[in-house]
């Protein structure tokens, strides 16, 4: 019972599950090469180029906030169509907007839109899978993630230089209208008929301190993750003298790191729980992050050693996120659309925490690893206090 999946969901499923969720690295990553352009032709500054960016990643996170209960109220279809739509056309006001400060407002609404596609995508899974099938499912999703993030910049990076920072969101338009056909054609309505009421749905995962503690390790180490992506490039280039360009590889290195990661837990999925994968990850990324942060505080300062230790936080996140993601929508099947969305907390606190580390003296390194660390540490605080269900989560968790 436990391997079971709905016979609806088939390759085609979830294959067009994987385009959704590369929607939002996607319409993140492609956009980075071409900021100096749009800076050039809007007449903006760097500042406000930013600020359209961080517009996108809060109409993001807002988004999947509220629509994911709102899937569990009036079924997932209809919510994935309807953040297609809206995201073909924002994308396309995008590529057209006269001025930077109506393409911020845009990017907002393109943020709110996108949302949908991420949010509703892990709910579906949810409905269609069990057990392994979920774990291997969980992981394809997140190894999409990885993969868009580390082409995405030079996919945008091509866009923009034969055409110019505009191709961009023409392009995004183009990737929606597939997400269209793709749901028209291959996802089915799979939330259950007896549908939950928005607030309803909310209530029932906030009642239950098992996925409370999961999701709140998801969003302290991810906040960990953020911290990395925001201040690790101050201790390459202040500690080691090292280039933009040679920075860019080795955060390319790390983010096939986290594909790794993600690849692997899918192919063990079938020898090891979601548990043990979260267990063994947490050690890995806490053991690594612990111990260049002593490194740096005792003066200590190697490059390989250090490469090597953030190598081996985003490889453990790569696996933590799906094997996480995995057991708590299980403990959350009751209402799959709300657990997503509280897991889609998870860039909060890193939103809060990644400027703290350059306030405190990202350009020593020592703030960012221990930011990191700690963020680390709260995780498995979460998790050991937390993350322990009762009798009837044990059962949803072999069923």
């Amino acid at each position: 019972m436990a391997e079971r999946s709905n016979t609806a969901a088939g390759p085609a499923t979830l294959a067009v599950l994987a385009l959704l969720t590369a929607g939002a690295p996607l319409s993140t990553d492609m956009y980075l090469p071409g900021l100096p352009q749009l800076v050039s032709s809007l007449n903006a500054s760097s500042s406000s180029a930013q600020l359209s960016l961080s517009a996108f990643l809060i109409g993001l996170v807002a988004g999947q906030l509220m629509l994911g209960p709102i899937s569990d109220a009036v079924g997932r279809r209809r919510v994935l169509l309807a953040g297609s739509v809206f995201f073909v056309l924002f994308s396309l006001l995008c590529a057209v907007a006269p001025t930077i400060q109506l393409l911020i407002v845009l990017r907002l609404c393109e943020g709110l839109a996108s949302a949908a596609s991420v949010v509703v995508s892990r709910a579906v899974v949810a409905d269609l899978y069990r057990g392994r099938e979920a774990a291997r499912a969980f992981s394809l999703l997140a190894a999409v993630i990885g993969a868009a993030s580390i082409l995405a910049p030079v996919l945008g990076g091509l866009i923009a230089s034969v055409t110019s920072w505009r191709g961009v969101f023409f392009f995004l338009s183009v990737v929606g209208f597939c997400q269209i056909i793709g749901i028209l054609r291959s996802v089915p309505e799979t939330a259950p008929e007896n549908r939950l009421a928005y607030r309803s749905s909310i209530l029932i995962i906030l009642r239950n301190r098992a996925i409370i503690g999961y999701v709140l390790a998801l969003s302290c180490s991810g906040a960990g993750i953020l911290v990395y992506a925001a201040g690790s490039s101050f201790i390459f280039h202040n500690s080691f003298g090292l280039s933009t360009a040679f920075i860019s590889l080795i955060y390319g290195v790390n983010a096939a790191g986290g594909l790794m990661g993600s690849v692997l837990f899918g192919a063990l999925s079938h020898r090891i729980t979601p548990r043990v994968a979260i267990v063994a990850s947490s050690v890995v990324a806490l053991g690594a992050t612990g111990m260049l942060w002593i490194l740096l505080l005792l003066g200590v300062h190697l490059l390989v050693v250090t490469w090597f230790c953030l190598f081996l936080l985003v490889a453990a996140f790569g696996m933590f996120l799906p094997a996480l993601t995995t057991i708590a929508q299980r403990l959350g099947r009751d209402a799959p659309g709300a657990t997503s969305a509280l897991l889609s907390g998870q860039f909060l606190i890193g939103g809060l925490l990644a400027p703290l580390s350059g306030l405190l003296g990202a350009e020593k390194g020592g703030p960012v690893a221990g930011t990191i660390t700690l963020c680390l540490a709260a995780s498995a605080a979460a998790l050991f206090a937390l993350a322990r269900p009762g009798r009837r989560e044990e059962h949803l968790l072999r069923a």
